[in-house]
């Protein structure tokens, strides 16, 4: 059982840019200092990590891997008792598939889902499909990624893939892992309509942030919404896969959250960053109020600013987001700094290839803590042996890693797995341990 989920994040976003393949791994010196980065983790008492591979560089085709880099980095988070939370998707796929437009690509990454959790057993938690809404909105509609296109749909067709590629993922994982978590990474967004004249267009864009979460949960859209999904590409057979595959119960609604996720909606269609208007709390509310799911704020993040306090001042005003939706009622297991070092070019959403350094981690690139990092080691010493006693606390059955496991085992690298995948299946009958359903012994109402 686990309490409190304190998470951060290497970031790997990899996608294409005009054929340009941009991969942050690479930026940020993951591939260099991948031990160091582990060791962060460590010293700011974070036992959760989103990580995953690099699919570009670990998924050569069909069947075929290279997994030596995947094989080192998850026995050393192994070793460390570090619990990866393992994103197998971060916005781009390999040249040979092409973009999110293939659609191939779902029943391919199926594979590749199944295969990842057969070679590394001891991994229960997963994000198959980052943030498949931006993803989709990214590529898709606002020409910025991958296929770069501008149509609504060049969006669904997009959207309608990522959400597929997620759930077959999702099945395919619980098949060697049937305790399984999922811990969806979604950004929560809202539309402001600036005049009266612009209120139809942000209620349309109010429908549409839902959309990857309603399809990816089995959740009836409205009839303006499928509609919409009709007239630009989606068939009645895929809207029907996404109603008769119901996984709710093996996840955790996670949502993102950052100062650019409130928009300003203008009578001619624009779009522009409101700032922080709502804040997580409302959003958070309004999502939870539509799925009734367990929610988990899986990333923010603020540049550290002129003074070095701004993003502390962030963390801090995310931090108090947390507690009001817990004390309300609201079933949030878990909190994310994204990411454990600083990123490079998010400031043009990896769109120009300028090198610029985005002071956003709790380490700089030199591995050196920055004040955010000090600050939320301060808020997990604080509070993870508080949060677990407190009311509405929600139980998560997490199997934790043991790195003297495999010692244990002996045998081959292949028997070894084999034993391990064979202690996680789940007998008829058995209600209990990691292989029972998501439990909570207090939110009113459940989910």
């Amino acid at each position: 059982m686990s309490g409190f989920i304190f998470a951060t994040g290497v970031e790997n976003s990899y996608p294409t840019v005009g054929g340009r393949r941009v991969d942050e791994m690479e930026k940020c010196g993951h591939y260099l200092h991948w031990k160091r980065d582990f060791e962060c983790v460590t010293e700011i008492g974070i036992k959760f990590l989103r990580y995953g591979p690099p699919i570009h560089r670990t998924w050569l085709g069909p069947g075929r891997y290279d997994w030596d880099f995947a094989d080192e980095t998850f026995a050393e988070l192994q070793r460390l008792r570090i619990m990866p939370i393992v994103d197998l998707c971060h916005f781009g796929v390999p040249d040979w598939i092409g973009n999110f437009q293939n659609g191939d690509f779902p029943a391919l990454f199926e594979t590749y889902a199944r295969d990842f959790a057969t070679r590394f057993p001891w991994v229960q938690l997963y994000t198959p499909v980052n943030e498949m809404f931006i993803c989709a909105q990214f590529s898709g509609r606002w020409g910025w990624w991958n296929e770069q296109m501008t149509t609504d749909r060049g969006f669904v067709t997009a959207l309608k893939h990522l959400v597929r590629a997620n759930v077959l993922a999702m099945r395919a994982i619980l098949e060697p892992r049937p305790d399984a978590l999922f811990i969806q990474s979604e950004s929560s967004e809202y539309f402001h309509a600036s005049s009266p004249a612009a209120i139809q267009i942000a209620e349309m864009y109010n429908q549409q942030r839902f959309l990857s979460l309603d399809l990816n949960y089995g959740q009836r859209v409205n009839s303006d919404m499928y509609e919409f999904l009709m007239d630009n590409g989606m068939t009645r057979d895929e809207y029907h896969f996404f109603l008769e595959n119901r996984l709710k119960r093996h996840c955790v609604m996670g949502t993102d959250y950052y100062v650019t996720n409130e928009h300003r909606v203008f009578a001619d269609g624009r779009i522009e960053a409101s700032g922080e208007i709502f804040g997580y709390d409302e959003l958070t509310r309004q999502y939870h109020e539509r799925y009734q799911m367990p929610v988990m704020h899986t990333e923010t993040n603020l540049v550290e600013g002129p003074t070095g306090e701004e993003a502390v001042n962030w963390l801090w005003k995310e931090w108090a987001n947390v507690l009001r939706v817990r004390n309300v009622g609201i079933p949030i297991v878990g909190f994310t700094w994204y990411s454990i070092t600083d990123q490079v070019d998010w400031d043009s959403a990896l769109r120009e290839d300028r090198g610029n350094v985005n002071a956003l981690g709790l380490f700089d690139l030199d591995r050196n803590i920055r004040k955010v990092g000090e600050c939320y080691r301060q808020i997990i010493q604080d509070w993870s042996s508080v949060l677990p006693a407190m009311s509405h606390a929600l139980v998560l059955p997490l199997d934790m890693p043991d790195e003297s496991e495999s010692e244990r085992d002996g045998g081959t690298k292949d028997e070894r797995l084999r034993r391990h995948a064979l202690r996680h299946v789940r007998r008829p009958g058995n209600r209990s341990g990691p292989s029972g359903p998501i439990r909570s012994p207090g939110p009113p109402g459940g989910w």
